[in-house]
């Protein structure tokens, strides 16, 4: 099997705003766009798709639920500059900027629909565990 492309589907209440959320502080781009539903694209990025909850594409168990539990997590060069970046733009900052004991630094925001978006990176190289 090859995979061709990646893309992340969240169901919301507010389509556009989850796009525009994306699109206006992440540099996603739309890529296709009707009622009901969003896909945006970057070249370094899965696809997110967003589908207004209730839309008949969803199975019918699974349409009037929204997005949850989920975390949207993209890992960035510059850590720092980003949170400064988005809290200077007025962005609410979720989660604020911490280092795990494990070497990742994370930080999160939460889209107006309450898609949590974590930006990561890490201050050393994951440990791939004790030497043999």
């Amino acid at each position: 099997m090859k995979i061709a492309a990646t893309a992340i589907s969240l169901t919301v209440d507010d389509v556009a705003a989850s796009a525009g959320f994306l699109v206006t502080h992440f540099g996603f781009q739309e890529a296709m766009a009707a009622d009901g539903f969003a896909s945006l694209a970057r070249e370094d990025a899965p696809s997110v798709i967003f589908l207004k909850r209730g839309i008949e594409v969803l199975p019918e168990g699974f349409r009037d639920q929204r997005a949850a539990g989920v975390i949207v997590a993209f890992t960035v060069d510059d850590l720092p500059a980003e949170y400064e970046r988005l809290k200077g733009a007025g962005v609410e900052i979720s989660m604020e900027l911490r280092e795990e004991p494990w070497g990742e630094r994370l930080f999160q925001v939460t889209d107006p629909n309450g898609v949590i978006i974590q930006l990561v990176d890490w201050v050393a190289a994951p440990d791939a565990g004790p030497e043999a």
